[in-house]
């Protein structure tokens, strides 16, 4: 995709532009030339100048080490839980593997750590509020909640966090009797240019230069409406001009209105046995083909409408016609056979020899909100065909077909009548060569208009993402246990393999941190709420826990828990930004257990020596796993992990790792 903006050509995306701009534009600085085509993990780069993007990604990753730290120390003001969190990220096999590709993942987690340093440390400014410190973090939280949500639109999540931390922080200031009306209102103004006004500029203006560069026609075209396309140098309906009206024997492409579903298709292969009739199939096809084109016929006459010597007939809504399918001859054809899918639907086929078929060939073609004998506009008239035996309506499910398929989109005949955009249509392409043509400039959409049209496709898109051949997707129950990693490369022992699996030690010493903090926290807040009198020490370490772990265990339930309700394909590098708010908890949580440890110790000396010994115990640990689990993140070579020659032998401690 990097290489899609250096060549300007328009692509299809389910997450906003700014991340794979940002590759394209570290790429374009760093001398690559946007030609290699990234077709699979293990290709020769040979000439090509990669090195910057991977460095760009590199450096980004590199920079949670330090975020992590900046955090943990900003709310908990102790050193050593900040080079614990530090040591725990420095040392997590996972992270060390997605942050040195050219993926978007760094990039991602490197805003959401950035936007949530920020909010600690203008929280730390609150003591001084409108300083130039308070308004400078507060303005970078603005631009990084931007930066992340225009990299996916998992960005929401830290977007909640600060939205609450906000909502929390303005509840406190209105109950504040010493400050007046106008003062807060000063405070609610500043939060609402800062973080609102501010990510939403940025955010527009990220898609506006997307669309800027992206000027040249692509591979995304067909996910779009016709209207969108006809902005795109080199698609067909740039600076076109076409015939205004649709009249018989015109060449047509049909496009359903809804976002993401495609061209009306169709090809030689039947549908299968036990798929409704063995007739030739009907699909929507999201790319631009030559088996999208059809021929728009009378339904009571075979003579050719393009003969020179007969006059042009217009088709008009409500007129009975028939589609014959320009590369097959075959007519667009339904009956009572159920769908393929769609249950209470009907199928839809290619029936008929050279456009000799029968009377399940003939449609009703109808425009909304038009009366009977309006003529039909090309591009903006929007219709609907109407099946004239069974009274059914010509749309797509929307649904994927299996392999037999092609993984093309169901077309179905609905026998419910309501209108919806699964069932309405727009004629897009149109060759009559008896018709006079007009421009298409017309038809260009404004920036609001493409703005809210990209986000209903990457909407549609991100939910109808399915999995690849041979492609590991996982549940989200399993990523906090690390239960399964995700192949990058290699499969063979001869191969040079790299494997995405966090750092077990690392991992379930945060899983057992948060089930710790959740019962020392209930503990601390139940004793509190009871009025019990903590000692000094006991109650600064308490107030830690509860208000800094607070807010890292919430930012791990924002990132983690939402996965649960999404109905889309989840892979396992999904759980990363949650894990980096566990890892920054565990080193808090373990702070906070050394320091109480120490504090019930009589002996000042012996207090000081465990608290030491105890995380340096923590730093060895984590570093020596790190020691015996690197081959993961800088590749494995020789013999597989279940060969006892194998360097990574005895290292499988779940059956679920396939390394």
């Amino acid at each position: 995709m990097g290489s899609y903006y250096i060549n300007r050509t328009f692509f299809f995306d389910v997450h906003p532009p700014l991340g794979k701009m940002l590759i394209g534009l570290a790429g374009y600085l760093s001398g690559y030339d946007g030609t290699f085509l990234f077709q699979k993990p293990g290709d020769k780069y040979e000439h090509h100048n990669y090195m910057g993007m991977r460095g760009f990604c590199a450096f980004l990753g590199s920079l949670l080490v330090p975020f992590a730290y900046l955090i943990v120390l900003e709310l908990s003001k102790s050193l050593p839980a900040a080079l614990l969190t530090a040591a725990l990220l420095t040392f997590d096999t996972g992270c060390l593997t997605l942050s040195q590709y050219i993926l978007l993942d760094p990039i991602l987690m490197f805003f959401i750590m950035a936007a949530m340093l920020s909010m600690v440390k203008y929280n730390s400014c609150a003591n001084r509020p409108f300083s130039a410190p308070w308004w400078f973090w507060l303005s970078l939280t603005g631009i990084n909640l931007a930066g992340a949500l225009g990299v996916k639109f998992v960005g929401l999540f830290i977007i909640l966090q600060v939205g609450w931390n906000t909502i929390s922080d303005l509840w406190h200031l209105f109950g504040d009797l010493s400050l007046s009306v106008v003062t807060v209102g000063k405070h609610l103004t500043a939060r609402i240019l800062c973080l609102i006004v501010l990510p939403l500029t940025l955010y527009t203006a990220t898609y506006a230069v997307h669309f800027m560069v992206l000027n040249k026609s692509g591979p995304g075209d067909g996910f779009f409406s016709s209207a969108f396309q006809a902005r795109l140098s080199g698609n067909n309906l740039h600076n076109a001009s076409i015939p205004e009206h649709l009249a018989y024997g015109s060449v047509i492409t049909v496009k359903n209105l809804r976002m993401a579903i495609g061209y009306l298709h169709s090809h030689r292969h039947l549908y299968p046995e036990g798929i409704g009739a063995r007739q030739q199939q009907v699909t929507t096809y999201l790319h631009k083909d030559y088996n999208n084109l059809w021929i728009i016929k009378k339904h009571n006459t075979n003579a050719d409408p393009l003969d020179p010597s007969l006059p042009v007939e217009f088709v008009r809504h409500g007129d009975i016609i028939r589609l014959e399918h320009k590369e097959t001859s075959r007519n667009l054809h339904s009956h009572y056979h159920e769908a393929p899918l769609t249950r209470k639907h009907y199928q839809v086929t290619g029936y008929g020899i050279n456009g000799t078929g029968d009377s399940n060939d003939f449609w009703r073609i109808e425009v909304i909100n038009r009366k009977f004998g309006n003529r039909i506009k090309v591009l903006r008239s929007r219709i609907r065909l109407i099946h004239l035996v069974t009274g059914c309506v010509l749309g797509s499910s929307g649904k994927v077909l299996p392999k037999w398929g092609w993984e093309q989109l169901e077309v179905t005949c609905t026998p419910y009548l309501k209108e919806t955009l699964n069932s309405i249509w727009n004629v897009e392409d149109h060759i009559n060569p008896k018709l006079p043509n007009i421009s298409l400039d017309v038809l260009q959409p404004s920036f609001p208009e493409v703005l809210l049209e990209s986000h209903m496709v990457m909407i549609r898109g991100n939910n109808g993402l399915k999995p690849k051949d041979n492609e590991f997707t996982s549940k989200p129950w399993h990523w906090p246990i690390n239960y399964q990693g995700l192949r990058f490369s290699g499969i063979n022992d001869t191969d040079f393999r790299v494997y995405l699996l966090g750092n077990p030690v690392v991992w379930w010493l945060n899983l057992l941190s948060i089930a710790l903090y959740l019962l020392l926290g209930s503990i601390i807040a139940v004793a509190v709420q009871r009025g019990a009198h903590l000692p000094v020490e006991v109650e600064g370490l308490s107030q830690v826990l509860l208000r800094g772990g607070g807010q890292l265990l919430l930012g791990w339930i924002l990132h983690y828990f939402p996965f649960f309700l999404m109905g889309r394909i989840l892979y396992f590098h999904h759980y990363f930004p949650a894990m980096l708010f566990s890892s920054m908890l565990t080193g808090i949580l373990w702070d906070t257990l050394l320091r109480l440890w120490a504090w019930s110790l009589a002996s000042s000396s012996l207090a000081r020596g465990l608290y030491v010994v105890g995380n340096l115990s923590l730093l060895l640990g984590t570093a020596y796993s790190f020691y015996l689990f690197h081959p993961l993140a800088y590749g494995m070579v020789g013999p597989l992990a279940q060969d006892p020659r194998s360097p990574m032998a005895g290292l499988r401690w779940l059956e679920s790792w396939d390394f």
